[in-house]
């Protein structure tokens, strides 16, 4: 699955290990887009804990079968 995940405030690219290897993307309006593909739902668990043990806020979370283009 393709998962989009966007976190309030602005998180460094190195810190992409620690999300499974989801690439990581500052936003303009101050949130860091998480996106790419994982395993599995064990997988999408452990990034999820991880945003939790960090104390970072989830705002949103999309999944879908493949990635969205932008156009």
């Amino acid at each position: 699955m393709y998962y989009t995940i966007r976190i309030q405030g602005h998180l460094s690219p190195s810190w992409q290990d620690r999300f499974g290897g989801l690439s990581i993307e500052q936003q303009e309006t101050g949130t860091t887009l998480l996106s790419g593909t994982l395993p599995d739902q064990a997988a999408l668990h452990g990034v999820l804990l991880q945003i939790i043990r960090l104390g970072l806020t989830l705002l949103s979370l999309e999944a879908s079968e493949n990635k969205k283009n932008d156009a």
